[in-house]
């Protein structure tokens, strides 16, 4: 910038100072040429009446008296009477040349301004040059950067040139991006170890879940079954139901929950739903016989869910129906109960959502996502319905 506007500064004091020489070059009429003319005309009359005039740098003319001085006055050219012998024979005319100086002068301050504004716009414009280069382009480059950074990418390293005044600034972002690289990379696999530590310990609860299962069904086949052994019983297949869900959804974030679907018959899953009711809430039924592709222990996994929610919520009979829709089979569960408001049906299925009627029941908000899941990878879906109750909707690919 200094630089800038010390040429700015230089080239206007040479227009100055150009200009003041334009100004004075105009010269003063030279009085001692005059005089020898006029003594050379005296010295050679009468050779000036014939127009034979002594040779001079000034534009002079001879009038004789009887020529009008008229046209000479008006323009304000120097007269100067010659006299002969104390006579008067006629007029030295020398031309009045101010206009014709006046007019170079003119032209040549144009000459000054005009060559001053070109030279101030090329100043101009190559210290546009020089900032584009030095600050605007960087600059943008650190713009771009900092956007795609914002947006997430980290891998993209910030070109730097060491040259410009933003080098080292530069490199001081670059420093940052891998810095915020290596955190998100540190972040992404203490995730995982923290996923990998929730599905192993799912796993490893499940177990003595099972031994406290099995201890409760031998001491109810020994000593008969009572309502609160069936009860230590249910909420133990609740344990066991919520850890299960916990495990596939840990799975599920490390891509490592596997659907494999096999063909199975609508009659096998009557058995798989009758074997979810162990509260025998469901009403009698009967699904039309057709053979669906479907992952059995999903299957199963996705009726606890919605059957244990049943109990839960509704506590009331559950009706059970099959029919087909066109290449897909459609399975319905509907409970009685109050069901839920027509502005959570569409987040029943978010994961970790409960319902505003869940705040005093266990639960946590996993099993309907993971049945959403399972239902989509096995190429059919799960919706939700208000049907004087809650009613959910299966649809298998036949």
């Amino acid at each position: 910038m200094k630089w800038f506007l010390f040429l700015c500064a230089l080239i206007l004091l040479g227009g100055i100072w150009l200009s003041f020489g334009a100004t004075n070059s105009a010269q003063e009429l030279d009085m001692l040429e005059v005089n020898r003319i006029v003594r050379s005309l005296e010295d050679t009359w009468p050779e000036a009446e014939s127009d034979r005039l002594p040779s001079s740098d000034l534009r002079i003319a001879f009038l004789v008296p009887r020529e009008s001085l008229h046209t000479h006055i008006q323009n304000r050219d120097t007269l100067v009477p010659i006299l002969i012998d104390g006579q008067g024979v006629g007029t030295l005319v020398i031309y009045n040349e101010t206009s014709a100086e006046i007019e170079a002068m003119q032209n040549r301050l144009s000459m000054i301004f005009y060559g001053q504004v070109l030279l101030l716009m090329l100043a101009a414009g190559a210290f546009a040059l020089y900032q584009q280069k030095t600050i605007l382009r960087p600059f943008r480059k650190l713009e771009g950067f900092a956007s795609r950074v914002a947006s997430g990418d980290l891998d993209s390293p910030l070109a730097m040139d060491r040259q410009n005044r933003f080098g080292a600034f530069s490199e001081s972002f670059d420093l940052m991006r891998e810095q915020l690289a290596l955190a998100r990379e540190n972040e992404r696999l203490a995730n995982i170890r923290k996923k990998e530590l929730v599905a192993s310990l799912s796993h490893d609860i499940k177990t003595p879940a099972a031994s406290i299962k099995i201890i409760a069904e031998l001491h109810g086949a020994k000593y008969g079954e009572t309502d609160e052994m069936k009860s230590i019983i249910g909420k133990i297949d609740q344990i066991d139901l919520l850890i299960s869900n916990m495990f596939s959804a840990t799975l599920e974030e490390l891509e490592q929950l596997k659907v494999s679907v096999t063909e199975i018959s609508t009659t096998t899953l009557e058995d798989d739903i009758r074997a979810a009711d162990f509260e025998q809430k469901i009403r009698p039924f009967h699904l039309p016989e057709c053979v669906l592709t479907v992952d059995r222990l999903r299957f199963r996994q996705v009726m606890d869910n919605i059957i244990g929610n049943s109990y839960k919520y509704a506590d009331t009979e559950i009706e059970v129906s099959g029919g087909f829709d066109g290449t897909f089979f459609v399975l319905s569960i509907r409970d009685f109960g109050s069901g839920v408001s027509d502005d959570e049906l569409n987040l029943l299925c978010e994961k970790f959502y409960r319902a505003k009627n869940a705040k005093d029941k266990s639960g946590t908000g996993l099993g309907l996502y993971l049945s959403t899941y399972f239902l989509s990878e096995m190429g059919g879906s799960l919706t939700i319905e208000n049907q004087n109750g809650l009613c959910v909707i299966l649809r298998f690919p036949i």
